[in-house]
């Protein structure tokens, strides 16, 4: 006798969204990256490779609910110096505030994709977000595992948290953009009910 597996994804109002439940990131196959801009010119890219979250699905996926913490000594420019400036209290000040953290606090449609509202803590000061957020599906991976996938883009002004560290420019501007954005892709598997 077989069992089929639980369904991963249903349809709520015409929109495709995953199964109610508990779904916990999947760190190796997602990304959280941010861009400023570099003498008001060049885009420098960062990530940040250690990170844990989770989120449950509500039967009203309005009413779901997402938690996010990041270890900010992970920040990776591909810039050593930059890495460790970025880790001083010029920035983010790891040694008072080694994490950022996002709680979620309301989850609306948004034509085909979805805002996702939070508060996002940097620096031990908390301020409302807003995401663009895209559910791009479940897919299983060779093991059985179904994996939900998501896409999300938004920008932060870096001062309202404390970020405030710059050099003026002789021709006008600043060296580091006040303006960040941030680029999420995530992945995120189903708990079971087992053991």
């Amino acid at each position: 006798m077989t069992t089929e597996a639980p369904a991963t994804t249903r349809t709520v109002d015409g929109r495709l969204v995953p199964a109610v439940g508990h779904w916990t990131l999947d760190p190796s196959h997602s990304r959280i990256e941010f861009i400023a801009r570099h003498l008001m010119v060049t885009k420098v890219r960062g990530a940040f490779k250690d990170f844990s979250g989770s989120f449950d699905v509500a039967e009203d996926p309005t009413a779901s609910t997402l938690s996010v913490d990041v270890d900010l000594i992970s920040v990776d420019t591909g810039a050593e110096d930059r890495d460790n400036h970025l880790r001083s209290p010029d920035f983010f000040d790891l040694e008072n505030h080694p994490q950022m953290t996002f709680r979620s606090t309301g989850l609306s449609p948004a034509g085909d994709a979805w805002k996702l509202s939070g508060d996002l803590t940097i620096k031990g000061v908390t301020k409302p977000v807003t995401l663009d957020m895209e559910f791009l599906g479940v897919a299983a991976d060779p093991w059985g595992n179904a994996k939900a996938a998501f896409s999300a883009i938004g920008e932060i002004a870096r001062e309202d948290f404390g970020v405030t560290w710059n050099v003026p420019l002789e021709g006008g501007g600043v060296l580091v953009s006040k303006k960040i954005k941030i680029e999420i892709e995530a992945q995120a598997v189903m708990a079971t009910d087992e053991g």
